[in-house]
């Protein structure tokens, strides 16, 4: 039987972010933004919906007198990436 998608990584966007943030320590807003192309706005409300469901941890503060906001991968997020990619497996093998 094939295994049930994590519909929160289901999503281009969010699967990229997560992609990304598993090979960096942890990666800032505007980086994320150039490397997925997505806009500040839709980037701005899947993060959040990837820290609500506490697959990354948002850090938001001033350096300088630039606002940012970083970005890294949780243990959660971790192992919520690796069942979705061995469930997708299950569809391919």
């Amino acid at each position: 039987m094939f295994k049930e998608l994590d519909p929160l990584l289901h999503s281009q966007l969010r699967l990229a972010i997560m992609s990304l943030l598993l090979s960096v320590e942890e990666a800032d807003f505007v980086y994320i933004r150039q490397k997925t192309g997505a806009t500040a706005g839709n980037l701005s409300v899947q993060i959040e919906k990837l820290s609500e469901a506490r697959y990354i941890d948002v850090r938001k503060f001033i350096d300088g007198k630039k606002p940012r906001t970083v970005c890294r991968i949780t243990k959660t997020g971790i192992d919520a990436f690796q069942k979705y990619v061995d469930a997708l497996k299950g569809y391919i093998g």
